[in-house]
């Protein structure tokens, strides 16, 4: 017989707490409108490859128990206290009813792509389509949360919203070119669309532009923006050790309470042309493209 030690055991998690993390995840990605509340429909669950491997077998039943937790939660979050509809009707305002984005929950499980997680993790992910408000002018546009738990705490990372990628037409179109060489050697990328991020990605950090680098650099370490309007770009910072433009720090763009991490609405201008260090380790040259 073989024992193991404490020191050995790898963790265990039970399979409920894969619901429970998709439960949790899908209370962080409500979005509020006018006349209803939405929740995401949509959750994609990774698991280290050891955890994958043994709960296999009763993905479909984790399916249906999932699913039919979330309809449960749903109807939780649709149920008022009597007092609480007293009070919406003295005031004439309105219960807003929380429902699903889409018809059916869908619910997938994947085994750990990139090797960093630890038996026992749980990492969620969930997109929100939001309706464009016309009125506004503002069109339909996409938010991602992710939630991770690594033992007893959970962490919680929101991409901003952004508008879908364009159609094939329109993405041909470079509005600035990013030049660049990492362990990988060296590569352009086309700036085709009005938000991009750069830096290692992994499981909980979804770039567009994926640097082979050390550790130094972030796996989510900084966003060009466009603006539409201008066709003016900024650089926001989301590092641990920095971004330099033309060889001057930039002010952190983010701050983080309670294990979120948000923007803080803090950018800098980008010229025409002009290099971006990522932690000095990776240099991107961009350019804009005359238009």
């Amino acid at each position: 017989m073989t024992t193991h030690t404490a020191e050995t055991r790898a963790p265990r998690r039970p399979a409920r707490d894969v619901i429970d993390a998709i439960l949790e995840n899908m209370r962080q990605n409500l979005e509020p409108l006018r006349y209803s509340t939405l929740a995401p429909n949509r959750f994609i669950v990774y698991l280290h490859p050891d955890e994958y491997s043994r709960m296999e077998g009763i993905f479909p039943i984790l399916q249906k128990e999932a699913a039919r937790a979330l309809t449960e939660e749903l109807d939780g979050l649709n149920k008022r206290p009597p007092l609480v509809d007293k009070v919406n009707r003295l005031l004439r305002r309105e219960s807003v009813p929380v429902h699903a984005a889409g018809v059916d929950w869908q619910i997938e499980f994947f085994r750990d792509p990139d090797g960093e997680m630890s038996p026992g993790d749980i990492v969620v992910d969930s997109e929100l389509v939001i309706p464009g408000r016309p009125e506004l002018g503002v069109g339909e546009r996409t938010r991602r949360i992710t939630t991770a738990r690594v033992g007893d705490r959970t962490s919680v990372r929101e991409q901003p919203d952004r508008a879908p990628q364009a159609s094939s037409a329109a993405s041909a179109t470079a509005f600035a070119r990013l030049k660049y060489e990492d362990n990988t050697g060296a590569h352009t990328f086309d700036v085709t669309r009005d938000s991009i991020t750069v830096g290692r990605g992994g499981i909980a950090y979804h770039v567009d532009v994926r640097v082979d680098a050390s550790a130094d650099v972030s796996r989510e370490h900084l966003r060009i923006r466009r603006d539409p309007q201008t066709n003016g770009f900024f650089v926001i910072d989301l590092s641990s050790l920095g971004t330099t433009l033309n060889g001057r720090k930039l002010p952190r763009g983010y701050e983080e309470t309670d294990g979120t991490k948000r923007e803080n609405g803090v950018e800098t201008a980008v010229p025409d042309t002009a290099r971006l260090g990522m932690a000095d380790t990776v240099y991107l040259d961009f350019e804009k493209v005359a238009r």
